[in-house]
């Protein structure tokens, strides 16, 4: 199946770059491009792509504002940050709007390919360079000591495979509001803001 692409970056060239490498590969089909935020938002809506490659300092809304207010929508699509910029504030900021991913623009196009397909179906991408300036900050941040409870164990791992509240309900044989109950439980216990949040640290919360 073919992923659509939205290309939200303020630098012509750098959009133009990116479609002409996507248009090498049948796997991938640029639908849109943007040169802020705010068009990013409006383009998300109306042409609902599967993958939306957005960077972050962009005039009229930053693409952090832009990634939060996607989400805030409702829609669908899945937001992978594409940056220069890898300051702890950025990736954390980037991460809690609600992003998918996040990579710097120095990565291999092979690499790209791969991370784009990935977050296509639903998986959470963190490029490893910019993972530890989020883990560093968030070590720094002092936690709950409230533990998880068995279920909400087992409904935390099923969040790290990035599998939806109704694939958690199949696997687990319980209701789809009881996902989301527990779903709700273990971002306050986690002091977090999303799922996005919760998968990168399900392994300080999961007992082996």
């Amino acid at each position: 199946m073919t992923i659509t692409l939205a290309l939200v970056d303020d630098q012509p060239l750098m959009r133009f770059g990116l479609r002409s490498l996507f248009e090498t590969d049948d796997d991938f089909e640029v639908v849109g491009e943007a040169g802020n935020g705010a068009d990013g938002v409006r383009l998300v809506q109306e042409l609902r792509p599967d993958v939306v490659l957005m960077d972050v300092q962009m005039p009229e809304l930053d693409g952090v504002k832009a990634t939060a207010r996607i989400r805030e929508l409702g829609l669908p699509s899945r937001v992978l940050i594409l940056t220069t910029f890898d300051t702890e504030e950025y990736v954390l900021d980037g991460i809690r709007a609600g992003a998918s991913g996040y990579l710097l623009k120095d990565v291999r196009p092979g690499e790209l390919f791969d991370v784009v397909r990935r977050v296509a179906v639903g998986e959470v991408f963190i490029q490893p360079s910019v993972a530890s300036k989020y883990l560093h900050l968030l070590t720094t941040r002092q936690l709950e000591t409230e533990h998880l409870s068995p279920r909400e164990e087992d409904v935390l791992r099923r969040l790290a495979r990035g599998l939806s509240n109704k694939l958690i309900a199949r696997e687990l044989d319980i209701s789809e509001s009881t996902v989301k109950n527990h779903v709700k439980s273990i971002l306050a216990k986690m002091q977090v803001r999303n799922r996005t949040e919760a998968a990168l640290n399900a392994r300080k919360w999961v007992s082996e």
